[in-house]
């Protein structure tokens, strides 16, 4: 008798549990949705791998049952998956007013809890301020003779190959751009493999976040620690080294530590340093090897591409001489083929923002401490604002502004904003150049995958070749 009474008390916790798990508290109306199964929530839908650019199938069959703002239980957190354009906009401009940054505690794991995106507003615009001098305009003027050489060298490179695995080789390439500029490193001349450490954390980086000893997430992990090693011990060697002015971002860093009442610690530096080399290289090859695919299966869009670019070339008194500030700025249907394909890739699969008080909005309670998943995709591929959303059409942004709006949020939007938007760009806009001015290509292709964030599995593979300076005649397969 006792045993079937404590049977039914545990039989009753479990459901009571359940119930509550699925229907949470709110002092007010939850927005719709399903909480998924207990402990694990709705995460391994969300994670489900597709091959499509259109909204991915967790987003897209939720909005149609539910609507553009729904409810969901995420990596262990609830959340509120928006794709709704107004509310997305609200919460970047309620950026640490209403909202602060909210990402699971899986995803800080990775990143570092002390990295910019948790980052108290003051103590943001006080980094951002220090990036600036790397990546602000003034620094990218002077850095584009490098980048320009960077990216002639490596596809020179990449015609003494069979075949060129297009994301990683770009990847490869901006690392050793970002990585001198940030801490002056250099592969070729250092006993280690810093690069090879982020190729494990980039695989695990999207993963079911179980850290176990085996598993993608543990060795993402691990890949981070052995990353993070090798910053302290550079950090050491630079302290060791007197310097009279600095020379890279790792001398700011160094003097900014050493003020006195400095905010800085060594810990947001190592996240700061970790971040911003991962984010450089992956988000930028990613974005790189899209346009590649998209533009080489529109001949019509590759040609106007080639005359922009072979025009700026025509019109130098010295047709050798390298790339101007001026020339890049001039680049007009180039930006409409980056804004075409950032939009069509929407390769952030949506951006954490964690509710500081209660919040209600069209009718909705967003309780204090829940996370909102501002999603983009919905408003990248509303029929409504762009016609054939899924279509590569960069004429669409002919004579449009490109900066954060309600139906464009490519790089992010509120205080928060991308702060590496203009460094992005600048690389594309110089691979570009690079590309269709001195090489002709053929497309191998390849898979792509979401997961959410895009990967390439078995990578994305094109043969290149020496341009034919006697003929503008670009060859192309188009992809299929």
């Amino acid at each position: 008798m006792l045993g079937l009474c404590i049977v039914a008390l545990v039989a009753v916790g479990i459901t009571h549990w359940v119930y509550r798990w699925r229907n949470p508290r709110c002092n007010g109306k939850l927005p719709p949705g399903s909480m998924g199964l207990p402990l694990i929530g709705e995460t391994i839908q969300y994670l489900a791998s597709n091959s499509s650019f259109d909204i991915p199938p967790f987003i897209k069959t939720r909005r149609e049952r539910y609507g553009p703002i729904f409810k969901s239980q995420l990596m262990g957190a609830p959340f509120i998956v928006s794709t709704d354009p107004e509310l997305n906009m609200y919460v970047f401009q309620q950026d640490d007013k209403l909202f602060q940054s909210g990402y699971p505690d899986s995803v800080q794991k990775i990143f570092g809890k002390q990295q910019m995106g948790n980052m108290h507003v003051l103590v943001y615009k006080y980094l951002k301020r220090m990036m600036l001098t790397l990546i602000g305009p003034e620094s990218l003027k002077r850095t584009l003779p490098e980048i320009e050489q960077a990216m002639h060298t490596s596809m020179q490179q990449w015609t003494c190959q069979d075949t060129t695995e297009v994301k990683g080789a770009a990847a490869d390439m901006i690392f050793s751009l970002t990585a001198k500029k940030l801490m002056s490193y250099d592969s070729s001349n250092s006993s280690d493999n810093l690069r090879a450490n982020f190729n494990a954390f980039a695989d695990g980086l999207i993963s079911f976040p179980l850290a176990i000893p085996g598993t993608a997430f543990h060795k993402c992990l691990q890949g981070r620690d052995r990353i993070l090693s090798r910053l302290k011990e550079m950090l050491q060697e630079r302290r060791a080294t007197s310097r009279k002015q600095p020379i890279d971002f790792f001398d700011y860093i160094l003097e900014e530590l050493e003020k006195e009442g400095t905010v800085l610690t060594e810990e947001i530096c190592f996240d700061l340093m970790f971040a911003l080399l991962f984010t450089s290289f992956e988000t930028t090859s990613t974005a790189m090897t899209l346009l590649l695919k998209f533009v080489s299966s529109r001949p019509l869009v590759l040609k106007q591409l080639t005359e922009e670019h072979e025009r700026i070339i025509k019109q130098r008194e010295n047709a050798n001489s390298g790339l101007t500030w001026e020339e890049y700025k001039s680049m007009k249907f180039t930006m409409q083929v980056i804004n075409e394909t950032v939009r069509l890739a929407n390769q952030v699969p949506g951006i954490f923002r964690k509710a500081i008080k209660e919040v209600q909005f069209k009718g909705y309670t967003i309780p204090e401490g829940w996370s909102v998943l501002v999603c983009f995709q919905a408003q990248h591929l509303n029929p409504e604002k762009y016609e054939d959303p899924l279509a590569f059409n960069p004429w669409r942004w002919e004579g449009k502004e490109s900066g954060a709006s309600k139906d464009f949020m490519a790089f992010g939007g509120g205080l928060r904003s991308c702060v590496g938007a203009e460094f992005g760009k600048l690389q594309m806009a110089v691979f570009v150049h690079c590309l269709v001015t001195k090489y002709r290509w053929e497309m191998i292709g390849g898979n792509i995958v979401r997961n959410p964030g895009i990967q390439f599995p078995g990578g994305f593979h094109i043969r290149i070749h020496q341009k034919d300076t006697r003929s503008s005649k670009q060859h192309i397969t188009p992809d299929t």
